[in-house]
This record gives structure tokens, C-alpha cells and sequence, in this order.
């Protein structure tokens, strides 16, 4: 268990911004910040932090929560790890009790794989400096790729003893179970022929130095490991297999270390193969990933499209397949992002052409050498395309394919106009061929959006119905909610009506002002009405509310949503950031400037507790005239009671200046 004083010691020192904007490219929009979805693919930013607030709202999942919520869905921490992750990154001091064997067996399945990873990762880097075979052979060759110890320690690099099973015995022997060495990869389980009661189990990289592969955060998900044997039937390069913590389509290798220097860079350099990360960054140049000899996916992109627009591909000298690494660029492009490509001098790859040069010259190099992918792709195809005419119809095709994927109109014409160019072709026949792949896309698109509208009509139709009964009563009790995280400390003049009997006997309604806290004047009118909110989570938020408000005059919107479960923490997030969703659409652009909530915070609270006790009024009225019915006509009482109803929705009515028809 973490201490307590641990665990409010980071929640008063964490800053909600500083955390995601690891994670996320984060901009300023008023007094909050937005960007692109980390949990879904968007082009428009629909993510908003609030650093006053200090909780976060993604409007397209519906996500949200405050900072340990942020890490637990994004990075599928527990409570525990999310905790010591801040701990960690703001270097405070976790004062724990050590887990007993019993609660290490109770730790989720994923947990364990993360456990075994992060045991993995320190075996393997101790076998690299501490054993005598570790050190002449993997330690050796990182020597020989020009590495220095700083940077072998940097990247958590290792070496796997050349034995049979040496690390699994090492693992079970520390009590990770065997059932999760294999899940991860990490022990391969055979059937033994000669032991139909047992099993054969040996190290998958036997005999391989070892890369660490981190997520965006730093964890452990897998490894990659290269063989030093010249043994033709073992593949050279080997990669952890596909597992619940280990996804290669999503990962890129090097992103913990870089994410930071590809904000700041605004650019992202990407290579093929891990050292060529690893040289570049000792080099200097650290705003490097690898997709890890793996073909470029969606997934990868938008991991680096949270944290810049601009990607640079570097390409081997003489790489193999070159033709074919160009679908990865089709891919950047339809991210909406801007792609440079680079190759170096035949026989250089960016692990060797970093290791050769000094800083200066290799950034040169880059900046001199990088072109936007139309130069690029039309000077690749042309050489292939040679004088043949049929061929070179075949190129320009290609080439205003790519272009027809980029999201935005005025870089296509941009790039249409310079394919012309080099292509020397007129821009009409390029246009008309753009619109030919346009209208042939806009048909597919259109024949899947009436499917998708079937689907969405049937689900709607349902909805529709549901909402009618429950809808305006749900938004007026969410109004409450916020009202009391909002505005519940302030101060506030309210004009209060009083039903009062005239002398004519009739129920009329006289205002007489107070000046009191918006939390009491919400909690004596529903008191005082008898009014329980309907919705049972807005009912156990009331309650944590009214308590909190009213036991602290210093009532803090962080601290309370930081106390809550994460259920009702990202519920609390939503009402609380829906008036944010207006800011991203950037209304005083087109000079429109919404009301502030702030200005007639009393009038609010007064117009949605009357428009409440409005609503309840005709719900019972609606309830008496049923019951009416039912017991027939001569039921004065109810008759009675009904006109008192009507008479009071009537004044309560005038007093929100609505006319009922």
C-alpha cells in the first residue's frame, strides 16, 4: 500500500498540463489547452486540459478524469503504478509497505506481464556489465557499433546469456511464474518427448544483445534481439511476439526517449532500425523514432501526430524496397502531415552516417538533402519509368494519387502545381485526374455513410424515445451538479419567492432577498421541496458535494475530484468541461462571443431550480390526472389538488418569463 501522504504529496505537486503534453501536443486555447485525441483518430483537436480545473475531457470518447485518470486509460496503469509514475517524474519519495507473495499473486494478468518485462530488461543489462560472457561478447559489439557507456545505460540495452534456459531459471527462481514468461514472449514451452508428464522450456534470444522496446511512458512492453553468430537458419534480428502488453503496430521504438525533443524540434525523424536510433542520438539529434523493421502502420503515425506535423523519413543509401517504403508515405500523408524524405550517399545508412560525421555536418546533411515527398517520389519514379510513355502515365498516376490524400485543398494544389512542373505536364490533365480519384473516393465514402446511417437511424429511433422520458429532468439535475462545483463557495445575492396566500385567498408569490452560498441556497430549496434528484449518480455526487462545500470554506475542485472513484471522477469531468467543447470551435473568429456562466451566477442557480420544480410540478400533475382517471370523476381531492398544481406552475412560470399556453 502507498502511503497517504505519498499519494496527496503528488497530487499537489503533479501539474495536469506538464503530464499529458508527454503524451500529447498540447496548445493554448484561452485558459485551457487543446489537442488531438490520444484515444481515437482525429484530425480536428476535440481534447481539452484544464490546468485550473486540473482534469481533462476527450469529447471523442467521452473520456476524462484528472491526471492519475489520464494515466490509468492511456497507459493502462493501475492506481498503484499511476501513482508512482508522478512519484517518479516529480521525484517524490513513495513510502510503501512491501507487497507480500500473496498480493503479488493477486496482480492483474497485465500487471504480471509488466512485472516480468521490467525483470527481463534488468537481467538482461545486468548479464550485459556484470557477467563475464555478457561482457566479452554484448558488451563487445555495442563497443564495436561505436556506443558509448553512457548511451548503452541510456537506452537500458542488455545481452541474454548464449544457454538454454539461463533466464527462465533466473526468473522462476525470483517466483515470476512461468504461465507469464510465456505469455510475454520471453520463454518458449514445448512438449518433451521424452517426458510426456513435462515440458521443454528454453530463452527466446538466447545468445542475442538485447533492445528494451518502451511505450510512450517508459514501461517495458517488449524486446528486439540481434544474433552475433553467423547461423544462416536464425533470423538476425528477433522481436518479442504479439502479447496484451505488446502490440508492434502500435509501438515505435525509441518514442520514450524522443517524444520530449519531437515537441520541442516540432519534426520527427524516422529511421529503420534500432542503433540507427541509438547512433542518432548519441550524435545529438534526438527527436528519433524506428517503426523496428516493421512496415509503417496508422497506428504509429498518429503516435508521432500527437506530438508534431512533420515527419522526415530517412532512407538507407542503398535501401532494398525503397519502391515499396513509399506506401508509408501514402500513409503520413493521409494523416494530414507534412513528410520529408532523405536518403544518404550509397552505402551509408543513418547508424553510419552518424557515427562518421560530427553534429554540424550530419543536420547539413539533413537540411540540404531533405525533400518534400512529390520531388522525392517523382524523381524515384521517373528513373523507372525511364522513356517509356506508358510507364510515365503510370507514374504521374501514382503521384497524383499520393497527392489525393492529403486532407487539405491548398497543399494539393501546391503539389499539383510542382508535379506539373517536374513531371512536365499541364495542370488541367493533373486537376481533371484528381477529381476523377475524388469522385471515385466521394462513392465509396457516401455508399458507406448510408449504410452507417441505417445502422445509426434504427439506434436513434431507440434513443429518441428513452429521451423524451428522462432527458429534460437529467440535464437540469446535471445543471445542479455543476453549479455546485462551479459556483458552489460563491456568494450570491438571491431573490427569493415566498408563496404566501393574498387577502383575496389566493396563492401568490413575494420576493424577499438574502445574500447567502449557492451550495445553501440549492440545498434549502430542494430541502425545503422535498426534492431528490432522480439520477443516482448525480444523487451520490450531490451528497459528496453538499458535504464537502459545506466543511470546507476553501473548497477545491481538484482536490475533490481527486478523491473520487474513477467512475464518477470522469462523469464529474464531463459536466465540468462540456462548456469547454464551445472553445474549440474558435466562435470569436466569426464574431460570435458566448455569455460567461460567471456573469449571473444567481439568476442560473434560480432559473434551473425553478425550471425543476416546473418540470416535477407536471410530472405530478400528469400523475394525479391518471389517478383521476382511473378513480373516476368525483375524486375532488385530486381535482383539488391538481388546480393547486396549475395555479403554482403558472406563477412559478411568470417568475421565469415563459407564457404557458
Amino acid at each position: 500500500m502507498i502511503a497517504k501522504t505519498t499519494i496527496d504529496q503528488v497530487y499537489e505537486t503533479a501539474r495536469l498540463e506538464e503530464v499529458i503534453g508527454d503524451f500529447v501536443q498540447l496548445k493554448k486555447s484561452g485558459s485551457n489547452f487543446k489537442g488531438l485525441s490520444p484515444f481515437s483518430d482525429e484530425r480536428t483537436p476535440s481534447f481539452m486540459v484544464s490546468p485550473v480545473k486540473q482534469i481533462w475531457k476527450d469529447f471523442s470518447s467521452g473520456k476524462g478524469g484528472n491526471v492519475v485518470a489520464f494515466l490509468m486509460e492511456h497507459e493502462h496503469f493501475t492506481y498503484p503504478e499511476a501513482i508512482k509514475y508522478l512519484a517518479k517524474k516529480y521525484n517524490i519519495e513513495v513510502e510503501e509497505t512491501e507487497q507480500s507473495s500473496e498480493q503479488k499473486e493477486q496482480a492483474n494478468e497485465r500487471e504480471s506481464m509488466y512485472l516480468v518485462s521490467e525483470f527481463a530488461q534488468k537481467h538482461f543489462k545486468e548479464m550485459l556489465w556484470e557477467s563475464e560472457l555478457g561482457k566479452a561478447i554484448g558488451l563487445t559489439y555495442f563497443k564495436e557499433r561505436g556506443f558509448t557507456d553512457e548511451t548503452i545505460k541510456k537506452f537500458e540495452l542488455g545481452y541474454c546469456l548464449d544457454q538454454w534456459d539461463g533466464f527462465t531459471k533466473a526468473a522462476l527462481d525470483k517466483s515470476y511464474k512461468l504461465e507469464y514468461l510465456q505469455k510475454t514472449g520471453l520463454t518458449i514451452v514445448k512438449e518433451d518427448p521424452n517426458n510426456p508428464n513435462g515440458a521443454r522450456k528454453f530463452d527466446r534470444f538466447k545468445g542475442r544483445v538485447m533492445f528494451p522496446i518502451h511505450s510512450l511512458s517508459g514501461r517495458v512492453l517488449g524486446f528486439g534481439g540481434r544474433i552475433l553468430t553467423n547461423d544462416k537458419k536464425a533470423a538476425k534480428y528477433l522481436n518479442s511476439p504479439e502479447s496484451d502488453i505488446y502490440h508492434k503496430s502500435k509501438v515505435l521504438y525509441g518514442i520514450y526517449y524522443a517524444k520530449q525533443a519531437i515537441a520541442k524540434e516540432d519534426n520527427c525523424y524516422l529511421v529503420e532500425g534500432y542503433t540507427d536510433v541509438i547512433q542518432f542520438a548519441q550524435r545529438g539529434i534526438e527527436n528519433v523514432v524506428s517503426s523496428s523493421g516493421t512496415a509503417l502502420t496508422p497506428e504509429q503515425i498518429r503516435l508521432i501526430n500527437r506530438l508534431t506535423k512533420n515527419i522526415t523519413v530517412l532512407f538507407d543509401g542503398d535501401a532494398a524496397g525503397l519502391r515499396a517504403s513509399l506506401r508509408g508515405i501514402d500513409l503520413i500523408l493521409e494523416q494530414g502531415m507534412n513528410v520529408r524524405v532523405c536518403t544518404f550517399p550509397e552505402g551509408e545508412d543513418p547508424d553510419s552516417f552518424a557515427k562518421n560525421n560530427e553534429l554540424d555536418d550530419v543536420m547539413a546533411y539533413l537540411n540540404d538533402n531533405a525533400k518534400d515527398f512529390i520531388q522525392f517520389k517523382a524523381s524515384l519514379l521517373v528513373k523507372e519509368a525511364d522513356n517509356d510513355p506508358i510507364k510515365r502515365a503510370d507514374t504521374v498516376r501514382d503521384i497524383v494519387n499520393s497527392i489525393a490524400k492529403i486532407p487539405d485543398r491548398i497543399q494539393q494544389e501546391i503539389y499539383i502545381q510542382e508535379c506539373a512542373q517536374i513531371m512536365n505536364i499541364s495542370e488541367a490533365v493533373l486537376y481533371n485526374t484528381l477529381a476523377q480519384i475524388g469522385k471515385k473516393e466521394e462513392k465509396e465514402i457516401q455508399k458507406q455513410q448510408k449504410e452507417e446511417q441505417k445502422a445509426f437511424d434504427v439506434v436513434r429511433n431507440t434513443d429518441i424515445e428513452k429521451e423524451e422520458k428522462v432527458d429534460v429532468q437529467y440535464l437540469l439535475e446535471r445543471k445542479i451538479i455543476e453549479s455546485l462545483m462551479l459556483y458552489g463557495n460563491f456568494k450570491e445575492e438571491f431573490e427569493d419567492l415566498v408563496l404566501k396566500e393574498n387577502d383575496a385567498g389566493d396563492l401568490v408569490l413575494e420576493p424577499e432577498s438574502a445574500e447567502i452560498k449557492v451550495y445553501e441556497k440549492i440545498y434549502l430549496d430542494l430541502q425545503e421541496d422535498e426534492i431528490e434528484l432522480a439520477n443516482e449518480d448525480f444523487r451520490k455526487m450531490y451528497s459528496r458535494l453538499i458535504e464537502a462545500l459545506n466543511q470546507n470554506e476553501d473548497f477545491s475542485i481538484t482536490a475533490f475530484v481527486n478523491g473520487l472513484d474513477q467512475d464518477m471522477a470522469n462523469q464529474i469531468s464531463s459536466i465540468l468541461m462540456e462548456e469547454e467543447r464551445y472553445t474549440l470551435h474558435n466562435w470569436e473568429r466569426k464574431d460570435i462571443f458566448p455569455k460567461k456562466k460567471e456573469i449571473g451566477v444567481s439568476q442560473l442557480v434560480s432559473e434551473t431550480i425553478l425550471t425543476l420544480r416546473c418540470y416535477l410540478i407536471k410530472k405530478r400533475m400528469t400523475a394525479l390526472q391518471q389517478t383521476t382517471e382511473e378513480a373516476g370523476k368525483d375524486n375532488r381531492e385530486a381535482l383539488e389538488e391538481i388546480m393547486n398544481y396549475i395555479q403554482l406552475n403558472k406563477l412559478l412560470n411568470q417568475k421565469l418569463n415563459r407564457v404557458l399556453s
